[in-house]
């Protein structure tokens, strides 16, 4: 069997308390906002109506959409946790948006390993929980999202 390239991490590796620094950040456009929250069928004038959120918000401009704030965040999270080494995302059992994002902002990230366990079904696999932070450019927590996901064991050849 070949052994496809990855940079995440094995099961093994995942030891409670570790934490991880991502490499990448990514500065939030207007484009990323207004694609993501009409792709997504989600209609907010919060998010699209530059007028609306200056005059009738308390933010005075658009919010990016968090739900794109937390699919940036984990997709931020996977080069060095999950990239080839996972096999699925089991879900999310919290998520919070403490500081609102704006276009503009620039997000940047780390992940904490939580709680990590083999799995009782299946012996070459185990259940990982991250809890994924993001950031602005003043290091505000904008994002955390505890997030479970089935992860592999080396493989005998690595």
């Amino acid at each position: 069997m070949t052994t496809l390239p990855h940079h995440g991490r094995w099961l093994e590796e995942l030891e409670v308390g570790l934490v991880v620094p991502h490499a990448l950040s990514r500065t939030v456009t207007e484009t990323d906002n207004v694609l993501f929250t009409t792709m997504t069928m989600n209609p907010a004038r919060l998010h699209l109506d530059a007028e609306y959120a200056a005059n009738e918000t308390e933010f005075g401009q658009p919010l990016v959409n968090s739900m794109f704030t937390l699919a940036l965040l984990v997709g931020i999270s996977v080069l060095e946790t999950t990239h080839g080494t996972t096999i699925a995302n089991l879900g999310f059992q919290q998520v919070e948006f403490p500081v609102p994002v704006f276009v503009g902002d620039t997000i940047h990230a780390e992940s904490e390993v939580v709680a990590a366990r083999e799995s009782k079904s299946r012996p070459d696999t185990g259940i990982v929980t991250f809890e994924h932070r993001a950031f602005n450019q003043r290091d505000e927590i904008v994002c955390r999202a505890r997030r479970d996901a089935l992860m592999r064991r080396r493989p005998p050849d690595q």
